[in-house]
């Protein structure tokens, strides 16, 4: 396994640990966690150290991808494994949201549909020997989420502090962006999707 799916791999990695951090029961064990104030918004440790390790793992989806590309270490198992760990450490966290009442369900909801179609829609593709082209709107979903992810992970600081609702405005920007990018791989596979053989 070369360095940049190592660095995928790493990324899946991360995301039990999101997960512990974000439901470990510290007051049974009498961990009591500081909370931080900016102004009226207050931010816990548990946010500031599930923010940190999320942009270790956004971070790392950058980096291996340029070094995939500059060393030409393009595999077929990279091609897999980069977008499911971008997708898992996501959707993980907009599930965590969604769960703990931090945020709307619906555009989780409609996102994880989306990924869901368009899975089908790679798996028709890959039966019938077809290439599926990323477009730009996939890109544009991904860097959408993260930066939405860390805003809520801030509790939409600093735009909190003159009342302007940034992070919801990105969640739902992601969720138009995710469903315009699931229009676009159907368009591309309607023809195999359709076909009588």
């Amino acid at each position: 396994m070369n360095l940049p799916n190592r660095i995928s791999v790493f990324r899946l990695v991360l995301i039990p640990i999101i997960v512990l951090v974000w439901y470990f029961p510290y007051a049974q064990f009498g961990i009591e966690l500081p909370v931080y104030y900016i102004g009226t918004v207050s931010i816990s440790l548990k946010n500031l150290i599930t923010l940190g390790i999320f942009v270790l793992g956004a971070l790392s989806d950058l980096i291996d991808g340029i070094i995939a590309r500059s060393t030409n270490q393009i595999t077929t198992f990279g091609k897999f494994i980069d977008p499911i760990a971008d997708k898992c450490l996501t959707t993980t966290l907009f599930i965590i949201f969604a769960a703990s009442n931090i945020i709307n369900a619906i555009p989780v909801l409609i996102m994880v549909w989306r990924d869901t179609i368009v899975d089908g829609i790679r798996l028709i593709a890959a039966s019938k020997n077809y290439i599926m082209a990323a477009g730009s709107l996939g890109k544009i979903k991904t860097v959408s989420q993260m930066f939405c992810i860390i805003l809520i992970l801030l509790n939409n600081l600093p735009f909190e502090l003159i009342s302007l609702p940034v992070a919801d405005i990105l969640l739902w920007f992601s969720t138009i962006i995710s469903v315009l990018g699931g229009i676009d791989y159907f368009n591309q596979a309607k023809g195999i999707i359709f076909e009588s053989k």
